[in-house]
């Protein structure tokens, strides 16, 4: 399959799936002509890659995943990675949530400012 049949059927830029080659996340040959190859799982391949940036994943733990995935094993120093992003991601939502409950407080004291500002103290 070439490039363009493997951007059109993921939605995926060609660009990107440069990168993916680039990076050793999506293998590709080289026809004779030089055009790059892609088997029939690159799509399937493609949609991973989507997956785990989604979720936040650099480029170099994604390579570390991706094999795991293959395998269906997956290393115990990487599983601690993903936990502890896990773990600060969850800390960053909390900081999240707090910044939007003194966003709240702004607006409904825009709203209302006569309202008692005792609770920010």
């Amino acid at each position: 399959m070439r490039i363009g049949e493997v951007a059109e059927k993921t939605g995926v830029s060609v660009r990107a799936l440069r990168y993916y080659e680039e990076q050793e996340l999506l293998p590709a040959c080289r026809s004779a002509g030089g055009h790059r190859q892609y088997c029939d799982t690159a799509v399937t391949r493609v949609r991973l890659i989507q997956h785990l940036y989604a979720a936040g994943l650099p480029s170099r733990v994604v390579r570390e995943v991706l094999p795991c995935v293959d395998s269906g094993e997956a290393h115990p120093a990487l599983l601690d990675q993903l936990e502890a992003e896990r773990v600060r991601l969850d800390e960053r939502v909390t900081e999240l949530l707090a910044v939007r409950d003194r966003l709240d407080h702004v607006i409904a004291l825009t709203r209302d400012p006569d309202a008692d500002c005792s609770h920010l103290e």
